[in-house]
């Protein structure tokens, strides 16, 4: 089924809303914990239910090259393969076209690569990424699009959101055949680079089509926070109102709120898992390193006002320890703790703007993390 978006409240450009999907619904604004390869690193679904999570991120790429889409296919579908019952959306591995571009050859027919994995030649075209997303029966689906690199001149965006474009013609009319109903509902990306008028003529052509809902692709990829948030302000007011807007690969909290704030419903990132694995470690005051010298023998929290299992039951000392010893506990309960700060965060998003209190919340929300910027 076409995911069904409504919208509940608004306050400014910021939007309360909700997804219907056969597999639940996603309160929004939301954020995706990303399960690249059908997992979320070193979480069970019951741990993700627990935090709150609604709706995860995999990778269509990668599950493309391992295990294959047949072996999905043959477990009827990424949620059963990987026991999560609620809400999927897999990517179309346009970002690996960005991502890999020493191993890829990229012409109007698609992108064909080397394996990472074991160096064979992989071709991923919009038909094919349909097939395998179809294979995969997410609840949404991504068009392939070609991220466009950064920095890069009007003449190479446009040629870069002009191929996305046709390609997104290509992932519409093979994701939605006739041969077969869609398991999900597939969504468009707008691209054009730092460019105002590319962003709006891409839009212009994706909406030719009907998609159940819109992103916005090659952004935090380089540039500087005052050019994010500069094509959002341009692009976000033209989306349409009635369909969810979906920014990709943002990223850490402010980012996040600035984003709500114009207007998107949808993040994800790796950054509140990878992180963990890296001992950063998300708090209502800044990031704290856990392997700094100084949490040696701190027997507090991470954060005394978070209420996680891990700030419940482990000091300082002990996420320390077993980040140096490299055990396996350190990296989950760091994750743990991380993903609780993300989805505790679309909580606190989602309630002011259902109070009409979100402009004081944001305010003072971003003055703290500049605060501890500083101070970091």
């Amino acid at each position: 089924m076409n995911p069904l978006f409504s919208v509940h409240a608004c306050e400014g450009a910021a939007r309360l809303g909700s997804i219907a999907t056969a597999h639940g619904v996603v309160e929004t604004p939301a954020f995706m914990p990303v399960g690249t390869y059908g997992t979320v690193k070193a979480m069970t679904p019951e741990e993700l239910e627990g935090l709150g999570a609604q709706i995860i991120l995999s990778n269509t790429f990668h599950l493309l090259l391992r295990p294959g889409p047949e072996i999905i296919a043959a477990h009827g579908g990424l949620h059963h393969f990987m026991h999560w019952a609620h809400p999927l959306l897999t990517d179309s591995g346009g970002f690996q076209v960005f991502s890999l571009r020493s191993l890829r050859r990229i012409s109007e027919e698609g992108v064909r690569f080397r394996s990472p994995v074991d160096g064979r030649e992989v071709r991923l075209t919009p038909e094919d990424s349909m097939d395998v997303q179809r294979a995969l029966r997410s609840d949404i689906a991504m068009a392939l699009d070609d991220c466009t690199a950064y920095p890069a001149s009007e003449s190479e965006a446009r040629a870069s959101m002009e191929r996305s474009m046709r390609w997104a013609v290509r992932s519409h009319a093979h994701y939605y055949r006739g041969d077969a109903p869609a398991p999900g509902g597939l969504f468009g990306i707008v691209q054009g680079g730092m460019h105002a008028p590319l962003r709006l003529a891409s839009l212009e052509a994706l909406l030719r089509l009907e998609w159940p809902g819109l992103a916005v692709g090659g952004l935090a990829v380089g540039e500087a926070e005052e050019q994010r948030l500069a094509v959002l302000e341009s692009l976000t007011p033209h989306m349409p109102p009635d369909r969810p807007r979906y920014l990709m690969g943002v990223g850490r909290p402010e980012d996040i709120v600035a984003a709500v704030l114009r207007g998107i419903d949808l993040f994800d990132c790796v950054m509140p898992t990878r992180h963990a694995r890296n001992g950063h470690l998300f708090t209502a005051s800044g990031v704290i390193n856990i392997r700094n010298s100084a949490c040696a023998s701190d027997l507090g929290p991470i954060d005394g006002s978070c209420d996680c299992y891990t700030c419940r039951n482990y000091s300082r000392a002990y996420l320390r320890h077993l980040d140096r010893c490299n055990e396996i506990l350190g990296a989950r309960l760091n994750t743990i703790h991380n993903l609780h700060y993300y989805i505790g965060l679309m909580r606190a998003l989602r309630q002011a703007i259902a109070a009409g209190h979100l402009a004081p919340w944001a305010r003072d929300f971003l003055a703290a993390r500049r605060s501890a910027d500083a101070v970091a």
